[in-house]
């Protein structure tokens, strides 16, 4: 009797905790592959994340202005320019993390939140996902940031940003790749 279903679905069928950290989890996973061969993968595991690029006037503007972050990052040994974006807690919808992230990071509100896209940041070892947000019509406010969060605010018009991915300058992916989608999609929102 042959099987009619076909070969087995690809996914995980087995593995286990390496480390669980406050931010995150690494797996060893047995998982098996669309050929039908099983093999060992690490994963690290997070929650998610949302990001905003915040727009400082009208994002259909020839002069749109967004509200870009210079932040120390460790693993980058220095300062990268940003987006503002952070962690989903525990339940948390994105909309909600982003409004929270804005508000924590830049000490903006904003009237107006769109969607613009989700992304995986590093498929091939990471099932982070990170939620892309379009906000404007801000209010401005104080920022409480986190204890290990050092954060300069930095005005900058979007063509200047523009010319920052490509010179270099902006080497965050998740922030090039945002205000790129934005720039190309703002006018249609």
């Amino acid at each position: 009797m042959s099987d009619e279903a076909g070969p087995p679905r690809p996914g995980r069928v087995g593995g286990q905790r390496a480390y669980g950290g406050r931010v995150i989890s690494v797996d060893l996973d047995r998982v098996r592959f669309p050929d039908g061969s099983v093999g060992e993968l690490e994963l690290v595991r997070h929650p998610g994340a949302s990001a905003i690029v915040p727009f400082l006037n009208d994002p259909t503007s020839a002069h749109a202005e967004i509200l870009l972050i210079h932040q120390y990052r460790y693993a980058a040994s220095g300062f990268l320019f940003e987006i503002p974006a952070g962690r989903l807690e525990p339940g948390e919808h994105p909309r909600a993390c982003a409004e929270r992230e804005l508000r924590e990071e830049t000490g903006y509100a904003a009237a107006r939140f769109e969607p613009l896209m989700t992304m995986f940041t590093t498929p091939g070892f990471t099932d982070e996902r990170i939620h892309v947000f379009l906000a404007a019509d801000l209010t401005p406010g104080a920022a409480s940031p986190e204890l290990d969060e050092f954060v300069e605010l930095v005005p900058t018009r979007l063509d200047r940003a523009l010319a920052m991915i490509r010179d270099g300058t902006i080497q965050d992916a998740k922030s090039a790749l945002s205000i790129l989608f934005a720039a190309h999609f703002r006018a249609r929102l």
